[in-house]
């Protein structure tokens, strides 16, 4: 992470906007990369960029290595010719503010196939040299991830613990047959995956252009429906039929009295030190890849995690098991060099946590919306107490939004409505505020802090309430739908962001060729 004062915008690239019902790597998302420039941004923050699965999490993927092909521009495709402008006025009428993942997936995956032949059919032999290239350097992971992607679609979507034995146990004979069967799928996923890290690639070369750097996510634990685990069993505790023995999730907490049970399986930390974390290394080289930083989602969970066992339906009856620690990292370092990492350093927190991540001289986190829940004057969230190499937020993907964390009483939390009365009236006396625009209350005082990098998310920028928020922890459906619309980004908006970014200092400086 960059050690001068910087400023950035959280916001997935589903959330952008455009005609095909879910935001794509295509000319709105340069229009974003250029609002953040205009702005005085330095970072662009994005969620796991996976395809998605069981609730449309970006923290519930198919794999950890593959992209969303949801996210592939069509408009790009029709400019390389694979496909035609007569295929983009077929779309159906997509609401603009929300994805609805279910019509946008029987509206795209039809396309994306087609250009896939298209591209088997009329592809230059520079084309063509450049997907087997794109193959050989994905070999790692990309047969598997699309013979599970085919044999899922084979199978109904059925989770793979449910296929026929033969194949969700990986025997040899039956996955040489099901790939000959399945070749034709096999085949389109793979040209989906050419599809979207050529985009990726081309988009992310503009956002440098544009001075600007990817922070990036890689969640600690990967869902249990994935080619991950269908691949490699040996790195999770399962049981003889392949369902998860312990899952993953943390106590109860802010957002929830039984707490979050995630439902992923976890690693069997021993195996994959044997193998010197090799699946590891190679996920971080991959997300690497694919953007200039990472947050490393809970990252309490590299020093001990919360055990569940795979029966149970709430994360109450859990434990806490020591994880890795600074093994991880180190073999990590001594193999990709010195991590970019932002250590999402929340929830129940301990000494040791801190000290492993202070070892490796990572920055933490700090949310505002969590600064008022005491009048505690040593509580680390509040900007008084803030040292310099921290990422602040006004909130996270799992907040509500500012205005709708002010207007919405109890809202997402396990508070009391005087509990929550009480965090408000102390919110006015800490900010000397009176409520109006508290969201932009919130920004200046991220932006004004020491803090080294500040991040808002783009709703807090709109000043939209709950409506906007992007996940509720706990809530099995509705989550990551939200998007904004081409008009809610006004010149105002725009002026008083940059205005702020450089009355603070986070601004990039002028220099003979970017002058200001």
């Amino acid at each position: 992470m960059p050690r001068s004062r910087v400023s950035g915008i959280l916001l997935h690239p589903t959330s952008l906007p455009g005609p095909h019902g879910i935001g794509e790597l295509g000319p709105e998302a340069r229009g974003f990369v250029d609002f953040l420039a205009d702005t005085g941004q330095s970072l662009w923050q994005v969620l796991p960029l996976g395809p998605t699965g069981y609730g449309d999490s970006p923290y519930q993927c198919f794999s950890a290595f593959a992209g969303n092909p949801l996210l592939v521009s069509l408009e790009r495709l029709v400019e390389e010719g694979l496909l035609q402008a007569a295929d983009l006025k077929r779309a159906p009428s997509f609401a603009e503010h929300e994805v609805d993942f279910g019509a946008v997936i029987d509206f795209k995956r039809p396309l994306l196939r087609n250009a896939g032949e298209t591209f088997e059919k009329k592809a230059s032999a520079a084309q063509r040299e450049a997907f087997d290239a794109f193959c050989r350097k994905e070999a790692a992971w990309l047969p598997d991830f699309a013979l599970f992607m085919a044999l899922k679609e084979s199978q109904g979507g059925a989770r793979w613990p449910a296929w026929d034995r033969h194949l969700a146990t990986r025997e040899p004979e039956a996955l040489a047959k099901a790939a000959r069967e399945h070749a034709r799928e096999v085949r389109a996923q793979e040209l989906a995956q050419f599809f979207f890290f050529g985009q990726w690639a081309d988009l992310r070369g503009y956002v440098h252009e544009r001075g600007i750097r990817i922070l990036g996510d890689i969640p600690i634990f990967v869902a249990h429906d994935s080619a991950d685990v269908w691949a490699h069993p040996e790195l999770f505790y399962l049981t003889a039929d392949g369902t998860p023995a312990y899952v993953a999730g943390v106590p109860p907490d802010y957002f929830s009295a039984t707490g979050q049970l995630w439902g992923n399986p976890l690693y069997r930390w021993d195996v994959l030190a044997r193998s010197g974390y090799a699946w590891w290394i190679e996920r971080f080289r991959s997300t690497l890849s694919q953007v200039d930083s990472v947050r490393l989602d809970h990252f309490r969970g590299f020093e001990a995690y919360w055990e569940v066992p795979g029966r149970e339906t709430t994360a109450v009856n859990g434990r806490w098991v020591k994880g890795p620690g600074a093994k991880l990292f180190e073999a990590l370092e001594a193999t990709c060099g010195k991590l970019p990492v932002v250590a999402e350093n929340l929830g129940v927190i301990t000494p040791e946590v801190e000290a492993l991540r202070e070892r490796f001289g990572w920055p933490g986190m700090a949310i505002l919306e969590f600064a008022f829940g005491s009048d505690d004057s040593a509580d680390t969230f509040k900007p008084h107490n803030y040292p310099r190499d921290l990422v602040v937020y006004t909130g996270t993907h799992d907040n509500d939004t500012i205005v709708g964390w002010w207007t919405a009483g109890v809202g997402d939390s396990t508070r009391k409505p005087e509990e929550a009365e009480r965090e408000r009236t102390f919110c006015m006396k800490y900010l000397g505020t009176d409520g109006k625009e508290i969201h932009w209350t919130f920004i200046r005082t991220l932006l004004m802090s020491v803090a080294d990098t500040a991040i808002v998310p783009l709703q807090d920028v709109l000043g939209l309430g709950s409506e906007a928020r992007m996940n509720l922890p706990g809530r099995p459906a509705g989550n990551w739908r939200w998007r904004y619309t081409p008009g809610q980004i006004t010149d105002p908006i725009r002026e008083r962001l940059r205005e702020m970014t450089k009355i603070y200092g986070r601004a990039p400086r002028p220099t003979a060729d970017n002058p200001a």
